[in-house]
């Protein structure tokens, strides 16, 4: 076994639980899987969906074992008491972050290898007194993280944001020549840190329908996507602006390592098209390595049965791949 990797519980009032226990024995084996949150709640769904996964809890990472779902328990929550499958809750909101925050400190202690997170709620974050938009946010927090960007991957895309949760009609006047540069700057050294690209070929969005057409739609290309992508000639392979109906068929022919994506659904729609069942959000800058699944809580489904663990599958592998590519810990 090449070290840890810690999973973060997420609401136990949404399906977290039941796609970590679902896809636990889809996950690689070069690492041991520790899940961040708590045994109880775990067991609660494997008994409720009749789910054959052999928990084993433990207090510390050193007790961890292979031919286990490794359980490090934070909370002691009862169902129908402190929490109900659907439900969006305050007590779970406060303990989202408290498996976030040992998670993260697990990692930047050196005893895990990386992180998965499974969803959370924002609705009980807020209730439970936590102003933070999402997962990101908070990660960048504990971290010390300024420079961050959140990349979505599935379906052979890999697109990189921007901007991300803002209104459409604000974008224009959020765009940067020195936020684009800043993103370029990530996007190549986590290529290269996370995939073992040594020299990453990134194409970037124009904002506009066919990119601008030299202004005739628009002058963001020409006043400040493009000087941006000027400044790294010679340095990095960097092309664009180009337009974003046709960039993303050429990188799923192979022709681009990650697309810089202007805005969220510009990105979004092509990965969620190509790969919706195995998307995975990587944030970019972190000093630690952070995957999570594509996909939100899920209340409506919750403690149904019926959840998809393709996703937190392919997050835990992607991290699995990530630890070794840039770690060097090899199993």
């Amino acid at each position: 076994m090449g070290g840890v990797i810690v999973i973060t519980m997420g609401d136990p009032a949404g399906i977290g639980p039941e796609i970590i226990l679902k896809g636990y024995r889809r996950f690689g084996r070069n690492y041991v899987p520790v899940v961040v949150g708590d045994a109880g709640v775990l067991d609660f769904y494997r008994q409720l969906l009749k789910i054959d996964v052999p928990l084993k809890e433990i207090k510390d990472l050193s007790e961890a074992e292979g031919g286990f779902l490794n359980v490090l328990s934070l909370s002691r929550l009862g169902a129908g008491k402190d929490f109900s499958p659907g439900v969006s809750s305050e007590v779970c909101g406060k303990w989202v972050v408290e498996y976030i925050k040992k998670a993260v400190s697990l990692c930047m202690a050196g005893g895990a290898q990386a992180v998965v997170t499974a969803p959370i709620s924002k609705a009980s974050m807020h209730r439970a007194g936590y102003s933070y938009p999402g997962h990101t946010e908070l990660l960048a927090e504990l971290t010390g993280t300024k420079t961050y960007a959140m990349m979505l991957t599935g379906g052979g895309i890999r697109v990189v944001l921007v901007t991300i949760h803002v209104p459409l009609k604000e974008v224009p006047s959020l765009l940067t020549r020195e936020g684009i540069e800043e993103k370029i700057e990530l996007t190549v050294k986590e290529m290269k840190r996370l995939y073992g690209i040594d020299e990453p070929e990134i194409a970037v969005c124009g904002l506009n329908p066919h990119a601008g057409e030299d202004g005739a739609f628009g002058d963001e290309e020409q006043k400040i996507i493009s000087p941006a992508i000027k400044k790294f000639e010679g340095r990095y392979k960097v092309s664009g602006p180009h337009p974003a109906d046709t960039v993303f068929y050429w990188q799923k022919k192979g022709k681009y390592h990650a697309v810089i994506a202007m805005y969220h659904d510009q990105g979004l729609i092509p990965v969620k098209l190509a790969g919706f069942e195995e998307g995975v959000n990587v944030t970019l800058g972190l000093p630690i390595i952070r995957t999570s699944p594509d996909h939100g809580t899920a209340f409506d489904i919750a403690g149904k049965g019926v959840a998809d663990p393709t996703s937190i599958v392919c997050a835990y592998n992607l991290a699995s791949l990530f630890a070794e590519n840039a770690l060097g810990n090899k199993a």
